[in-house]
């Protein structure tokens, strides 16, 4: 039986897609320093953040700037970007892991702050580190439906909360070395925030075309990662070998439907050098096409797919294939081709 869940549009397009940077640089060496006692206790070198993951810094959001303005900053920017008028917007996807409460939805605060009209669906989609892509998903699929005309998908996040918290339990307890491991991939987070606006493909000959994908979940893996905003434990090894174990799966069917082998541009989710480097030896893809974010602005979750391809954007020609390849925590996966 098929495992994976494959998916085509007919009639969705990408107008515009932006990303904005937090403007506090935050460098690993920085956060070694912080560590150095707990380092020394333990026997530990500084520089794994550096040297293993490939993170050399990371950007904070000032502490009175919230997810929200964040998702706000990115909304409007790809709004007038794509010069499409909001009374057009039919949806708004809210798909930032990084919240400041329960309820009500992040979502209506970007809508009300945004100046979205009443007719404008608003609401939030969460699913870990694959949320953005899941909201293309469901923006493309009601934009060929003739639900919508368009839609705005938003994301903002911030590391600055779970990092300073990490850092302050780790020097205020004994932590063990398996305590520095289970918190390491904390300090990989990055903050920013993205957004992008989809439309009809036909009615916009400038667009990005998106052509479909496929999508595969673990979900028996579901408490390898698992976070708040105080903190997050992960089993990074044990996540890493699930992850590539779920990708190749999904990678191996799909390749039966689409023919990805040769893409123009692979946008990769953004987590460290030893993870980029095992996805594109195991998937057999050329890494120079895999253009990286990770070095300077860490895994900004949601945020890291299209704030890679914004960045990367200026350097696409028009006809080039992207693919757009997202994991998130639960074990679940997903690849999006655009063709640019």
């Amino acid at each position: 039986m098929r495992g994976n869940a494959l998916y085509r549009f007919s009639n969705a397009c990408v107008v515009s897609v932006a990303a904005v940077d937090a403007p506090i640089t935050v460098t690993s060496a920085e956060i070694d320093e912080q560590l150095a006692a707990v380092y020394e206790r333990l026997g530990l070198r500084s520089g794994m953040l550096e040297n293993v993951a490939g993170v050399r810094e990371r950007r904070w959001w000032p502490e009175d700037v919230t997810f929200e303005d964040a998702a706000v900053l990115a909304g409007d920017k790809a709004l007038i970007e794509s010069g499409v008028p909001r009374d057009r917007v039919g949806m708004l996807i809210d798909t930032s892991v990084s919240r400041a409460h329960l309820e009500p939805s992040a979502s209506v605060a970007v809508h009300h702050r945004l100046g979205m009209p009443t007719s404008c669906l608003n609401f939030d989609l969460s699913n870990a580190c694959l949320g953005f892509v899941n909201g293309m998903h469901l923006a493309a699929t009601l934009i060929d439906a003739g639900q919508i005309d368009y839609a705005l998908v938003v994301d903002g996040e911030g590391s600055r909360q779970p990092q300073q918290s990490t850092i302050a339990r780790l020097l205020a307890g004994e932590p063990t070395v398996e305590d520095i491991f289970d918190n390491f991939a904390t300090f990989t987070l990055g903050s920013g925030g993205t957004a992008m606006v989809l439309g009809r493909a036909d009615q916009h000959p400038e667009g990005h075309r998106v052509i479909g994908g496929v999508a595969r979940a673990a979900s028996q893996h579901h408490m390898l990662c698992v976070g708040d905003l105080d903190g997050m434990r992960t089993d990074t090894r044990a996540l890493f070998e699930a992850g590539l174990e779920l990708s190749e799966d999904a990678w191996k069917e799909a390749l039966q439907d689409f023919d990805w082998h040769d893409m123009d541009c692979y946008i990769i989710h953004q987590v460290s050098l030893v993870h980029t480097a095992a996805i594109c030896e195991r998937l057999g893809f050329d890494p120079d096409r895999a253009p990286l974010t990770f070095p300077t602005r860490g895994n900004i979750g949601p945020a890291s797919v299209p704030y890679t391809l914004a960045t990367h954007a200026p350097e696409l020609s028009k006809g080039d294939r992207v693919l757009a390849m997202g994991i998130g925590s639960g074990l679940n996966v997903s690849a999006l081709e655009i063709v640019w």
